[in-house]
This record gives C-alpha cells, structure tokens and sequence, in this order.
C-alpha cells in the first residue's frame, strides 16, 4: 500500500492546515490573489483527525470535485482556475510530482460563513432529529417516515462555519441575521439548485447522492461563487441506486464506512470521540478507497 500524503511543507506564503486540506496563498498569472487548496490524504470524523490516512484519498476526491467543476461551469459560478502543478511558480519538480491530481488553484473569495446542507434523503443526525420532533432543522416532514426514507421535496438546513469546534445547525432566519436576506436566498436557491442538478446526473450512473453541503464565497466583484469541494464523498452521502431500502443504513460509497468503523471503537470505550483519533486498520483503508474508486469511475464512465 502506497504511503498517504499527511501533509505538505511548500515555499509558500501563509500556510493554513485544515482537517483535511494544506492551504497556501498563491498570486496568479493576471497579477490577482489567489489560493492553492491540496488535498491531503488525512481523515476526519466526528472533527476528529485520524492518527493515520487514506493513500490517494485526496487524489480521488479532487478528481471528483473537479468532475463537477467543470459539469456545472455553464450554469454556476465557481472559483476554480487550473489543476496544473506546472503553474505554481516557485517549486521544485518532486515538489510538484508530489501535488499532481490532488490540486485546485483557485480565485481567492472571501468565505461566506455558513454551511449549505440540502438534505434529499431522512438519514444521519437529520433521521435522529425527526424521530424525537418530526422535524429536521426545525422543518415539518410527513409523519411515518422511516431511516432513509426519500425526502419528496429536498430541504435546506444551513449551519454555521466556526473556525474550531463542530458545526451548529441553525434556522434559515438565524443565517439571515448572520448573512443578509438577499445572500441567504441566493445560498438557497443555488444550493438547491446544484443539488437537484448533480442528483439526477449521479441517478442516472446509479449513485444517490442522499445529501450534502456546499460552501460559498464572495469574489472580487462581491458576487456569490462556488468554491471548497463538490458533490463528494467527503461531503455527501453516496449510495448504490439498486442496493436502496429504505427502513435501514445504506450501503455507501462515502466516509460513512469510516464513520460506522470508528462508532464500533466508541461503542467497545475504545474512543470517545476526542483527540487524539485513532488508527484505520488496512482493510478499513482498501475497502474505503475501493468505495471511492467506483463513485468516481460511475461519474465519470
């Protein structure tokens, strides 16, 4: 097994280290700023990260985020601009080797601070939260709905972005109080519209995308841009069309394998969910990397 890439010491400027992505300040060919976001191989669950990764994860997911970039360019704005490694200046031929297929050289936004979920299946904390008030983020469901239930008109439930510690869910109302009503209704609306959008494609190559979230930006121009990563399994639920039923847990293509290893480890008190994490064993790892393989190989034929 290949060795997982767990982090990058690049000569760059300001450096920022994420869960699972190394950040570096770039200044582009126009002369505008701009951002280089790396794709390590690092795992994180319950924003907890994992004492060891994933070999080629971020290589895998960057594929999959770029699939979609380019899928939706036509129709919504985003901020990628290149995944070349030739065009950062100022780095060595290992250090680029080291970085191919797992780049975005991107226009740097501001962030716009809140998390966009849109939720087109009853599942996760989501499921939890319907069984105690019938309702997901304070929205009303149908009565009777079971775990993984399809969700006839999918939801959106934003959630704050703080800087440390977990993301809180929060009212439509609340993130306009955060955001502005105009923002929020853009958020929304793209967010949905994105959705729906990637959902049918990925229907029709036999993948649901259950839910996901989506992350923002302001450009120079203060317009409202996709940025972060897109429709993959690090940030969606993806299941196998054939293998669907609903009443249980589904069969995934995503992290949530990851996610049911390391509740087994909470259940038996061999963690509780805290730093340091713990260590994937080798068959978690291939079975993980073998689910993202063939999300990405159905994508993209």
């Amino acid at each position: 097994m290949s060795e997982a890439l767990m982090s990058t010491d690049l000569p760059l400027p300001n450096k920022r280290t994420g869960k699972v992505r190394d950040l570096y300040d770039l200044t582009l060919n126009d002369g505008t700023a701009g951002i280089l976001i790396i794709a390590s191989d690092r795992v994180s669950v319950f924003d907890v990260v994992l004492e060891n990764g994933i070999p080629g994860k971020g290589v895998l997911l960057t594929q999959i985020s770029n699939f979609w970039f380019d899928h939706f360019s036509a129709d919504f704005a985003h901020h990628l601009i290149s995944t070349d490694p030739a065009d950062i200046a100022g780095l060595s031929d290992d250090q680029r080797k080291s970085l191919e297929g797992r780049i975005m050289i991107c226009r740097k936004s501001e962030v716009v601070p809140i998390e966009c979920i849109v939720r087109g299946y009853l599942t996760g904390s989501g499921y939890k939260d319907y069984q105690k008030t019938g309702e997901v983020c304070g929205i009303a469901l149908p009565e009777g709905m079971i775990n993984s239930d399809r969700i006839e008109s999918p939801i959106f439930t934003p959630s704050t972005k703080p800087e440390e510690g977990h993301d809180e869910n929060i009212s439509f109302e609340t993130a306009c109080d955060l955001v502005g009503m105009d923002v929020m209704n853009e958020l929304r609306d793209t967010s949905m519209a994105i959705y729906n959008k990637g959902r049918d494609y990925a229907l029709k190559r036999g993948i649901i995308i259950a839910d996901t979230k989506f992350e923002f930006g302001w450009n120079p121009d203060r317009e409202i841009v996709l940025i972060d990563e897109v429709l993959t399994p690090d940030s969606s639920r993806f299941w196998p069309a054939d293998d669907w039923e609903p009443g249980k847990e589904q069969n995934s293509f995503d992290k949530q394998y990851v996610r049911n290893y390391t509740e087994t480890l909470v259940s038996a008190g061999e963690w509780n969910k805290e730093y340091p994490g713990p260590s994937l064993p080798d068959d978690v790892i291939a079975d993980t990397i073998a689910r993202y393989e063939e999300a990405l190989h159905r994508l993209t034929d």
